[in-house]
């Protein structure tokens, strides 16, 4: 005869409204009293214990059980939620737009717990199809980070992402410089429109369009200081950034330029525009000492500039404004300096990398450096023309 089980034990049975049968054990009391019953479901007998089986083995392995509807898409939605507190609202506007566009559409509706490295590395597979190397980064980026903090909350048991490489995808835009007659051509076309001193001065310094989007007047000293001892020319602080907090991008970022003279210039003029500017705003003017604001004064963002910046170079002949954005005026001054034989170390300095790594990989298509060390000692050790 069978032996009945304890009151208590578990069991198993059928779920007439679920249609399953329905394995159960108990596993002891909350501090609460409430007993730990944990369950497995199936449409056996064989798949409710195994199931259970699984559960159990969570347990022990010291993971809460997870709900068994959660999915990659509600994992992507908490780390959107919760997990970019704080963060830049850039950012955050960049993960969700990634995360709807690509993530969750092709894995929001796969179980969390049954999502395997195959799964991930055909969505990787299909996107490199269509989208360049760094959105895919981006995308890899996205998901592991979900997937980390579900499992940081017991809601799986491992990355499966994480053992996953991103392919090589489509190539990207191509960074360019314009060349010196471009340079011209562009601020020729630029005098006398509002965006003349922005384009002026992200030219011919180098500074980022965060950066110049964050200056600031009291950060601007056009006169320089001729009293000090040796005197100081006309220079700007580049001390911040539209990033979280106003931070530059990196400690060496935070860097003071002394300005050229077709610099002062346009900020003079730009100064003076800007007056006009306060006076036609009356009441409407947002004092914020900005240096580059809208005709209230407000901050611009990024589509602020790049609309102004390509109607105000629409008329550069041979110059195509559809094809150029502010961004390639920094990258044009590290070209222009490259041409000009200056070192990369200094040029390093001036754009506010970490190094000269930094420098070499980012515009990499801009530097031309040609080491003439060997060549020259090479001449005065070797005759030109040995038979002379």
């Amino acid at each position: 005869m069978t032996k009945r089980r304890s009151r208590g034990d578990g069991g198993l049975h059928w779920d007439e409204k679920r249609q399953r049968w329905i394995a159960t054990a108990s596993l002891g009391y909350y501090p609460s009293g409430k007993r730990i019953v944990k369950r497995g479901s199936g449409k056996t007998k064989t798949e409710a214990k195994n199931k259970l089986k699984e559960v159990l083995r969570d347990h022990e392995d010291g993971l809460a059980i997870a709900p068994t509807g959660y999915t990659v898409e509600n994992a992507v939605n908490d780390w959107l939620m919760y997990g970019l507190a704080g963060r830049d609202t850039g950012t955050l506007d960049t993960c969700t737009a990634l995360s709807r566009t690509h993530v969750i559409p092709s894995l929001g509706k796969r179980k969390l717990r049954d999502l395997s490295a195959e799964d991930v590395d055909k969505w990787l597979a299909v996107k490199a199809k269509t989208l360049s190397t760094r959105t895919l980064q981006a995308l890899h980026s996205c998901l592991n980070r979900s997937v980390r903090r579900a499992m940081a909350r017991d809601k799986v048991k491992r990355n499966v992402v994480e053992l996953c490489s991103v392919p090589h995808g489509q190539a990207g835009r191509p960074s360019k410089a314009l060349t010196l007659s471009q340079a011209d051509t562009v601020l020729r076309a630029a005098a006398g429109t509002s965006m003349n001193a922005y384009i002026v001065v992200a030219l011919l310094t180098g500074a980022r369009t965060e950066e110049l989007r964050a200056l600031t007047w009291d950060h601007v000293f056009l006169k320089g200081e001729p009293n000090a001892t040796p005197p100081v020319p006309p220079y700007v602080a580049v001390w911040r950034s539209v990033r979280s907090g106003g931070d530059t991008k990196t400690r060496k970022s935070r860097r003071t330029l002394a300005l050229p003279v077709r610099c002062v210039a346009a900020l003079w003029q730009h100064w003076e525009d800007q007056g006009w500017d306060r006076l036609a705003a009356g009441d409407a003017w947002e004092e914020n000492g900005l240096v580059f604001a809208s005709d209230v004064g407000k901050e611009l963002d990024s589509t602020n500039v790049r609309r102004a910046f390509r109607t105000a170079i629409g008329k550069a002949e041979g110059v195509d404004a559809k094809e150029w954005t502010p961004r390639e005026l920094r990258h044009s001054f590290v070209s222009l300096l490259s041409d000009k034989g200056i070192p990369l170390e200094e040029i390093s300095r001036l754009v506010g990398h970490s190094g000269t790594a930094v420098t070499e990989e980012v515009y990499r298509k801009q530097i031309r450096p040609v080491i003439q060390t060997g060549a020259v000692a090479m001449d005065g050790i070797f005759k030109a023309d040995p038979d002379r």
